[in-house]
């Protein structure tokens, strides 16, 4: 994995009104033809000035679609590299490089590597939410829209391994019947709920549902009203009757659920070791107006995936797209 750190100015700040920086954000993006794109979790600031805004699947398909010759990735930096692999002629930003994803982290691929060599015969089903070297000793990249189909499209007597999300690797176990062998990583974010403060939430708020991500721990999940992906958890929320939901995923979520659906009342799930009201990724945190400003202005900083990590990687990538296509997912 490489990327360009050069961040000119980076730590000075901007001296534009939050009006002046959205202004000047749309004006470079107009003149420089990008297409800005921002994950749910970073801030509602960030999202409003998005061009698009979606869950990693959908962030993936729009990048393999778009006409842009900059694409502006406002998220972690797996997602900015995941499109620099799938748009190698075209420029791709990232507004923090430090921004990066404790799932992916969790799984370094020479150690991930050495895993799937001590089980062979396996199919390699990693998460999105790996680097761009981790993908490359995958089969089929997956995401928590489509894990569970992609799982079901394979052979049933197929032996699979599944990383680096063991509590998401779990719930497909439970939901297709599988063993896979699972890596043991996990997301800081969605390993923090607990059901005691969940339940808790629950007795304040009797008549509301509980939402909540398959990254969570296994306890969490027999909670809920509804499991699934960030977009999952959107949809249910604006189609539902209930009028109130207790939200376990990260809380940036909550910024585009009240926008949709204004007239109801969405509660985050706090965290077990905190009295906070939300849950929080601190790495999606770190995109802010500013840097998506400076990102545009200087064209930097760049993400660029080594010639032969990429040529590796693009193949678990596209199977994963060709697949969800096929499926219309």
């Amino acid at each position: 994995m490489s990327k360009d750190l050069k961040t000119s100015s980076e730590h000075s700040s901007v001296n534009m009104s939050h009006d002046e920086l959205v202004s000047e954000i749309r004006r470079l993006a107009r003149e420089k033809n990008a297409v800005i794109m921002a994950h749910y979790y970073v801030d509602g600031q960030v999202q409003d000035i998005a061009d698009f805004i979606g869950d990693s699947l959908a962030l993936a398909q729009k990048a393999a679609e778009t006409t842009a010759d900059i694409i502006v990735l406002c998220g972690v930096h797996f997602m900015g590299e995941t499109a620099a692999i799938l748009c190698p002629q075209k420029k791709v930003l990232v507004p923090d490089p430090t921004a990066t994803c404790s799932l992916a982290e969790s799984c370094p691929a020479d150690e991930f590597a050495r895993f799937v060599q001590q089980h062979p015969g396996h199919t390699v089903v990693s998460y999105v939410n790996t680097t761009a070297a981790t993908k490359a000793v995958t089969d089929v990249v997956v995401t928590s829209s489509n894990a569970k189909q992609i799982v079901d499209s394979l052979p049933q007597e197929e032996p699979i391994i599944f990383g680096p999300d063991q509590n998401l690797g779990a719930y497909i176990n439970s939901l297709t019947g599988r063993n896979m062998v699972l890596w043991p990583g996990a997301c800081h974010v969605h390993a923090r709920f607990s059901v005691e403060k969940i339940l808790e939430l629950k007795a304040e708020h009797p008549q509301a549902k509980v939402l909540v991500h398959p990254e969570c721990k296994g306890a969490v999940v027999k909670l809920a009203d509804k499991v699934g992906s960030t977009a999952a958890l959107l949809r249910f929320a604006i189609n539902d009757e209930a009028q109130e939901f207790i939200v376990a995923t990260e809380s940036g979520i909550l910024h585009e659920m009240q926008k949709s659906a204004p007239q109801k009342t969405f509660i985050p799930a706090p965290p077990d070791d905190s009295t906070c009201g939300c849950n929080e990724c601190e790495y999606m945190k770190l995109v802010t107006l500013e840097k998506v400003y400076r990102c545009l202005r200087d064209e930097q900083p760049q993400v660029s995936v080594p010639a032969d990590v990429a040529e590796k990687a693009i193949v678990p990538i596209n199977r994963m797209l060709e697949i969800s296509a096929k499926l219309g997912i």
